[in-house]
């Protein structure tokens, strides 16, 4: 990749990755839920779904699914559903907060596989994300050299941006739940993310 293709390719990947979506949503909310742990193991699971990604691009996965609309509403729905179920989760959850746990950020145990795999599921099951990279990796793949090595590397670049991101957001989220615990900024977060991943999930599942 040439210094210009670089530079063009850290601006682009940057601002896309702190625009808010899905991702912001689920950090907060885990964040919320568990403290910075829960937070951070999210943001990992999450950035790790960007290698699927763009190893699913670099072999030409990502073409089937586009040119077959079967498969890629199939995907989309996956997604949307899932989005429905963090949501309705979410939203669960709030009956089941006293105010007593909100006391203390990470009071409670979290759970480091269940943290991974909604992270993971909410990226890999997301086509915007398989359209972003079917369209935007190749942009930058030089022919003469390996797809799967450049992709993975620009997925690599990728990781560390979203990681440092998120975990920024993962502080900032537990040090306004410190400053705000009296009053229940926990619900507030579950509460609001819960809604916007439920609506969220219905217009992806709507989207053409």
């Amino acid at each position: 990749m040439l210094e210009g293709q670089f530079i063009t390719f850290l601006i682009a990947i940057t601002l896309l990755t702190i625009s808010p979506g899905v991702d912001t949503l689920l950090v907060m909310r885990n964040t919320a839920r568990g403290g910075w742990k829960d937070g951070l193991v999210t943001s990992l699971g999450i950035c790790s779904g960007l290698f699927v990604h763009a190893a699913v691009s670099a072999v030409g996965i990502s073409v089937i699914l586009l040119q077959s609309a079967w498969a890629f509403n199939a995907l989309k729905f996956a997604g949307a559903l899932y989005l429905i179920w963090l949501g309705i989760q979410s939203i669960r959850n709030l009956k089941a907060l006293p105010m007593d746990q909100v006391r203390g950020v990470g009071a409670r145990t979290t759970s480091w596989t269940r943290s991974i795999r909604e992270g993971l599921l909410s990226n890999v099951l997301n086509p915007k994300t398989i359209v972003f990279y079917m369209a935007f990796l190749p942009q930058f793949i030089s022919p003469t050299q390996s797809p799967m090595v450049q992709s993975l590397f620009m997925a690599g670049i990728h990781f560390v941006i979203g990681l440092v991101w998120l975990g920024i957001l993962t502080v900032v989220v537990c040090r306004l739940k410190s400053f705000g615990a009296s009053s229940g900024i926990e619900k507030w977060v579950q509460g609001i993310t819960g809604g916007v991943m439920i609506l969220l999930g219905i217009k992806l599942a709507v989207d053409k």
